[in-house]
């Protein structure tokens, strides 16, 4: 699983040894730097019990070990007006 901006997750020691003590983190990108195979970086916030962020951070962790508590929403499709109305040009006075 790649995860997506908006995705929450559970990191426990089973993404890196670091997190013994699990969080949830929701995903602000997936970070483009070079790494091993199968870890990624990820920059995000640590949220609390109730859902709100407390901590920004940048974590470092294996893909397989990433649990997904709550997918991001999907995009809005973006919605085009199927009629248009005519601007009315008049000249401009000017001074």
């Amino acid at each position: 699983m790649l995860p997506r901006s908006g995705d929450v997750l559970h990191v426990t020691s089973a993404a890196s040894v670091q997190f013994l003590r699990p969080i949830l983190f929701r995903v602000i990108r997936v970070l483009d730097r070079p790494t091993y195979d199968g870890w990624l970086w990820l920059e995000g916030y640590e949220l609390n019990a109730a859902g709100d962020a407390v901590n920004r951070r940048s974590i470092f962790v294996q893909r397989a070990g990433l649990e997904q508590v709550q997918a991001a929403p999907q995009p809005r499709q973006h919605t085009v007006r199927s009629t248009r109305r005519p601007i009315s040009r008049t000249p401009a006075r000017v001074g």
